[in-house]
């Protein structure tokens, strides 16, 4: 339980206190709408569809304050690199950030269907008020035909007799309110089905651009509230027309009555007094990526590795990073607007900074060819494309060396901010071992092909041979894992198992087939140290992300004195 804390505790707090300031804000402004004076003769009109349209969009207001926060990197790796204000079990929820991007993002959905079902039934109501009058006398008769004038106001906001559902349609396209509804409700569906995993993984730039619709969600956002359609008693005639107190008949009320005619109007916007703060930092973190998007950046080197990889080696004037972070890349001769981001592979001792990219889609094959990818023949850098760079930002893998044993977990190409954290222990070690709080190394790298190792293997063979010479060979522990293999494979492997180098890595330690038994590897480092926090970090899939959270937890030992695994993961 103790370890369980350590790992999610935070997070579920910041969930927790979400949801009971959505819970607050719903129930408070549902009782406002649904029992208050203000509104005791809009409730007549609409009935109880008025407190479950206006709960949900104070909800909505809280959140769409909240959804950008999570987006701007520069804020959150100037949290996450200053010590004074995040700690470590902080810096951890930080890293979260997208996830809780997520969850808002969700929770504005669900709001938002419901502000909009309640107001649908709302709009009816009214428009059948409007064309159903017949002279019956009835109080909702009598606050249907309140009309402008200097001594009376309206309650109903529909004016002309028009009916169902033309009068709806009318609403809906011909009052602002109505009009940017629509235009918001629309772009936030657009906006939540392009972000599905199949089309991110599949369709990344549809699902780039269709996000960019959150500029006119937040516009619409912004004004829906101006045509003030949400209409109740002023506080000035509530002085004088307490409507629990008057008669419901209205014949009662006059200026020669103790209940004059009621005075309404509609509720002043709001929205913009929620979201003025996140949009300015918003647009503030816009300005530092176009500021960013200008510096001059060279292209000094490309590398074509096997597994359809390329490296680029750049400069930039004044560029410091730490390790693991990662950067956003965008090239304008393949498009203009987007941006991808990528995970540095270089360390902060080298003269340059480096990515590996996967070609596995349009933008990355244009990319490919842009550099001269498919030239054999040497390349000068003045031929190199332009491209520009926002970065670097923070990530998990920044705090490996706040651990003095560690585990560090890739998934095929999920390995490249260890590749940075790998060279830097490198650097490090050439320079000054006795420098490194870190002690002991636990590398797992796990791929389906062959060929996916072999750009990584330099690196590998350089430091095994690094840490021999150091007289620390236990320093670092490969633990390479070959997750799909073929027949004619398999008996190639049989045939060179003995040899004193493995035969796909060249590294003395063997590569192992299958995927390894986590239980297992967590209990045997467990053992080895007893009384250690043990950070453990991934860069890989979700399924493999749960089950090492569920192993970080359940082999953590209860007592504070022992061991504990704590999981941190890149997300970005």
């Amino acid at each position: 339980m103790s370890n369980w804390i350590v790992n999610e505790g935070l997070s579920i707090a910041v969930i927790l206190v979400w949801l009971g300031l959505n819970g607050f804000l719903f129930v408070w402004f549902y009782f406002v709408y649904d029992v208050g004076p203000i509104y005791y003769y809009s409730r007549e009109l609409y009935g109880h569809a008025l407190a479950w349209a206006r709960a949900p969009a104070a909800c909505l207001n809280f959140n769409c304050m909240l959804i950008l926060l999570p987006v701007c990197r520069n804020l959150l790796s100037f949290l996450r690199g200053s010590s004074v204000c995040c700690g470590r079990s902080v810096r951890r929820q930080v890293d979260r950030s997208l996830t809780f991007h997520k969850l808002v993002a969700w929770m504005i959905a669900l709001h938002t269907a419901i502000h909009t079902v309640a107001h649908l039934f709302n709009v009816e109501r009214l428009v059948d008020a409007r064309a159903e009058l017949n002279g019956t006398g009835t109080i909702q008769e009598a606050l249907t035909n309140l009309e402008d004038g200097p001594n009376s106001t309206y309650l109903n906001f529909v004016r002309k007799r028009t009916p169902n559902p033309i009068g709806g349609l009318n609403v809906a396209f011909t009052f602002l309110a109505g009009l940017s509804g629509v235009v918001i409700t629309l772009a936030l569906i657009l906006i939540i089905t392009s972000s599905t995993k199949t089309i991110r993984r599949s369709y990344f730039e549809v699902f780039w651009y269709t996000h960019h619709l959150f500029v006119i969600f937040f516009i619409g956002l912004v004004i829906h509230g101006f045509g003030r359609i949400v209409r109740g008693q002023t506080r000035a005639s509530l002085e004088v027309h307490d409507p629990f107190k008057c008669d419901k008949n209205f014949t009662t009320w006059g200026p020669d009555t103790d209940c004059p005619t009621p005075q309404f109007a509609g509720n002043p916007p709001m929205t913009w007094k929620w979201v003025v703060a996140p949009m300015a930092l918003y647009v503030f973190e816009r300005l530092i990526r176009f500021w960013r998007a200008h510096q001059k950046v060279v292209i000094t080197k490309v590398v074509t590795h096997p597994f359809k990889t390329i490296e680029l080696q750049m400069k930039k004037k004044g560029f410091k990073m730490d390790v693991g972070q990662y950067i956003f890349v965008q090239l304008p001769v393949v498009s203009s607007l987007e941006w991808h981001p990528f995970t540095l592979t270089s360390a902060p001792e080298e003269d340059h900074f480096s990515i590996h990219i996967r070609i596995v889609g349009d933008w990355t094959e244009g990319l490919f060819k842009a550099c001269g990818g498919e030239k054999k023949e040497f390349q000068e850098a003045w031929k190199m494309p332009k491209i520009a760079v926002d970065g670097p930002f923070g990530t998990a893998s920044e705090d490996v060396f706040s651990y003095e044993v560690v585990m560090l977990v890739g998934a095929g190409i999920g390995v490249t901010p260890f590749a940075s954290v790998l060279k830097s222990v490198w650097y490090k070690y050439c320079s000054d071992a006795n420098i490194l709080r870190l002690k002991k190394i636990y590398f797992y790298w796990l791929c389906r092909e062959t060929s996916a190792f072999e750009w990584f293997a330099d690196l590998l063979q350089s430091l095994e041979t690094q840490m021999q010479e150091k007289n620390n060979a236990d320093f670092l522990t490969y633990n390479i894992y070959l997750t799909g293999w073929d027949e004619s494979q398999a008996t190639h492997f049989t045939v060179h198992h003995d040899e004193e180098t493995d035969v796909i890595t060249g590294l003395k330690q063997k590569t192992q087939y299958g995927r390894p038994n986590w239980e297992n590897e967590f209990k045997t480092i467990a053992t080895q140290y007893p009384s250690s926090r043990v950070g453990t970090f991934l860069c890989g899939p979700e399924a493999l992300a749960e089950t090492l959270s569920k192993q970080c937890i359940s082999n953590s030992n209860v007592d504070p004195r022992g061991v504990h695994f704590i999981f941190n993961k890149e997300n970005f």
